[in-house]
């Protein structure tokens, strides 16, 4: 929009930014669950980096667009893409460690997607600098740069990721008697069992799959991260708009002062997800943080000093980019076996049903900021503050629920997830 991608494809008629926005999350949510079983069929090196080669392809591909309707076809293809992406990783990274080891894995890798979200605002800055190349402007240039970055960053992945821990003795283009040898990986595989009972992954049917969907956790969790990306996903698309058409700064301004709270946000997600790990807590964490997100939001909308509300930002991106990987963690902390036969069945659907939220965060986020509300966007700020109170509920809700749930099994009174010896986080 800044770059003037607006005008000449003319998204900004009516709502056509808002539904170039939406399209997107439709595909990314029908495809999350069936990426996850090409992953576990063709292996995490050949489908990951297969969709990041196809990804950065894609990206190239925008750069040449020539109507509004041509790029909303690239984003609906480009959300099926991206479904793999998220669910996939957090599923391989789940199978590789332990249910107190996995958050700050989780954050260190959605640290790398925050920190260039606001790193690569320098680089869209620098490109918009060099004017028409080629008879082409330069937001096309920030496709087509960033398309051969996304491309180059999928083929490297799909010689060099790792598979999952049963397969990782496989021979691979480098490694040719594979990463582990039998008796590491059997190393690997039994801390995983004894941690959570689902290290090997049993045959796909539809008994196992409708036995998970039975478990009211495995709804609960995805409306959480539900919750909270809609906020994300408000400040990923708008914030720019914000920053630039309501606070007053220059677009130049725009682009750098994009920087600062989302290097912040990176930051404070690792030292979030490492404190957690070490204290085994996750939900006072996400309470927490929606309380400090609801703090920022208020400032942004409604104080009245531009720098007052620039501060806003970094508590607000701070704390919903922070929450991403809690919510993680709290998802895999508090899922085990629903029956003898649904391990990595149950976790598989679990991580694309978690993702399938998300997605469905970004959908009410286009809709909550519409265009009409351009440039303070109130009414999707208020539905972003009542998003995270919604959080804080049902998380104080499940801290009652968690507790009480681990002193009968202390008592001996009950057997949580049909696991011997598991305890909720809460």
């Amino acid at each position: 929009m800044v770059t003037g991608m607006g005008a000449e494809l003319e998204t900004t008629k009516g709502n056509r930014y808002t539904l170039v926005t939406m399209i997107f999350f439709v595909t990314y949510i029908l495809f999350d669950y069936p990426s996850n079983i090409a992953l576990r069929k063709f292996g995490a090196a050949k489908w990951l980096g297969f969709i990041g080669t196809a990804w950065g392809c894609l990206t190239i591909a925008m750069g040449f667009v020539q109507s509004w309707k041509t790029l909303l076809v690239c984003r609906v293809i480009f959300g099926a893409l991206e479904a793999g992406m998220a669910p996939g990783c957090i599923y391989l990274l789940g199978a590789w460690y332990t249910r107190y080891e996995v958050q700050k894995r989780f954050a260190a890798w959605a640290c790398i997607g925050v920190f260039g979200s606001g790193v690569s605002s320098a680089l869209v800055y620098g490109i918009t600098t060099i004017g028409t190349v080629a008879g082409m402007h330069a937001w096309r240039w920030i496709f087509i740069i960033e398309g051969i970055i996304s491309a180059a960053i999928g083929i490297l992945a799909g010689i060099i990721l790792i598979d999952f821990p049963d397969r990782a003795t496989r021979p691979g283009i480098f490694l040719k008697k594979g990463f582990l040898t039998p008796e590491e990986a059997a190393i690997v595989l039994a801390r995983v069992e004894r941690d959570r009972s689902d290290a090997v992954p049993e045959p796909l049917n539809r008994r196992t799959v409708l036995r998970a969907l039975s478990d009211w956790k495995m709804w609960q969790f995805p409306f959480l991260l539900f919750c909270n990306n809609l906020t994300v996903y408000s400040f990923s698309y708008f914030l720019p708009i914000i920053l630039h058409g309501s606070m007053g700064y220059t677009t130049k301004m725009t682009y750098f002062l994009h920087i600062p709270p989302y290097v912040c946000a990176a930051i404070w997600m690792f030292a979030i997800g490492y404190l957690n790990d070490r204290m085994r807590v996750r939900g006072p964490t996400i309470i927490v943080q929606s309380l400090i997100i609801i703090l920022g939001i208020c400032v942004m909308a409604f104080a009245s000093n531009a720098g007052a509300r620039y501060f806003g930002v970094f508590l607000a991106v701070g704390g919903t980019n922070s929450n991403i990987p809690t919510i993680y963690g709290y998802q895999h902390n508090n899922l085990s076996k629903s029956s003898p036969s649904s391990g990595q069945t149950k976790r598989a659907l679990a991580t694309a049903m978690l993702l399938m939220g998300g997605g469905c965060g970004g959908i009410a986020a286009s809709f909550a900021f519409q265009s009409k509300d351009a440039p303070d966007y109130i009414p999707g700020m208020i539905t972003a503050i009542t998003s995270q109170i919604v959080t804080v509920v049902l998380v104080s809700l499940n801290w009652v629920y968690f507790l009480h749930r681990n002193k009968k099994a202390e008592r001996g009174e009950a057997v949580l997830e049909r696991t011997p010896g598991f305890r909720y986080t809460y």
